[in-house]
């Protein structure tokens, strides 16, 4: 499966990640590299805790696109 990945750079010391389609999944990390590590990570024990849980795990239904805004 695909998820979107939402990074943000939360101030010059840190960088933060959600799973829109997995509510509760976050990271953070020092640079943007860890934080990919760390929410892949955070991405299969999320969906391993889901499935021991019996839950449902949800397909992946976020879109992302960037839409140009003349300056």
């Amino acid at each position: 499966m695909k998820y979107v990945v939402l990074f943000e750079h939360s101030d010059a010391t840190n960088w933060s990640a959600y799973v829109p389609d997995l509510p509760g999944c976050i990271a953070t990390g020092k640079t943007k590299s860890e934080t990919e590590q760390m929410i892949r990570e955070a991405i299969e024990f999320h969906i391993e805790g889901m499935r021991l849980d019996g839950e449902t795990v949800p397909a992946p239904t976020t879109e992302v696109e960037y839409i140009n805004i003349p300056a």
